[in-house]
């Protein structure tokens, strides 16, 4: 099942803050469809550049066609320059940009249109949310039209990847378009959770920090055993 019809079941999986070549390959092979890099250099899963990724398949040949058949790539931003932005979608083969920080809605449309159609036609954005409270829900307002996905993440100190819970049942106040991204401190305990929440917006969730053996390292068998119990539900 590809990405857009995992998106239609509302079965999207998103694994974050990977940068070990091989760790992805074991991760997207337990059928993961979005693998998240973090482009933020104050992150401890900050990726430098393309070469700590080797052998990633990120040029054309037998890996380029991997990555296009077996799951899209998500570059995290924090408050970045456009151009260090359309830089590492060229470089990385983005399909997907995840803004954690303050980004306007004017450049998230100046992004866009830098990107389509002449680079990446089908580019997607996704606008993070962080949240405590239902008063928290109302930042969407401003980017609703302007993004493809938001991501409701734990409002903390940071930018994500605190493995910090919040009350799921605040996003009952969201009641925009857009669809979203369920987040904030998921783990292997939360299969059940996840099951009994219902939003008719909601397509996927989005794991991280709570499967890693080290910042940027997933436990693959933690996170296979986990995905065996979402589907079982």
């Amino acid at each position: 099942m590809n990405v857009e019809e995992r998106m239609m079941k509302n079965q999207l999986i998103k694994v974050c803050g990977m940068r070990d070549a091989q760790n992805i390959r074991e991760v997207a092979a337990l059928g993961v469809n979005l693998i998240g890099l973090i482009f933020y250099p104050k992150s401890p899963r900050y990726v430098k550049s393309p070469n700590s990724l080797t052998p990633l398949p990120l040029s054309q040949g037998e890996g380029s066609d991997m990555l296009d058949k077996q799951y899209k790539t998500v570059g995290v931003f924090v408050n970045d320059m456009p151009q260090n932005i359309v830089t590492a979608v060229y470089n990385y083969h983005l399909s997907y940009i995840q803004l954690h920080g303050d980004e306007s809605t004017v450049m998230i449309d100046n992004l866009r249109r830098t990107l389509v159609p002449d680079i990446v036609p089908q580019i997607k954005i996704i606008k993070a949310i962080s949240v405590s409270c239902a008063e928290d829900i109302k930042q969407c307002e401003t980017y609703e039209g302007h993004v493809d996905l938001f991501l409701f993440d734990t409002k903390c100190k940071g930018y994500g990847g605190s493995g910090q819970k919040y009350d799921w049942s605040v996003l009952d106040a969201y009641t925009g378009q857009t669809p979203f991204l369920l987040s904030g401190g998921i783990g292997p305990e939360d299969a059940e959770r996840i099951h009994d929440f219902h939003h008719p917006r909601c397509i996927g969730i989005d794991l991280n920090s709570k499967f890693e053996t080290a910042p940027g390292m997933k436990d693959v068998t933690k996170l296979q055993q986990f995905l065996l119990q979402l589907n079982k539900q």
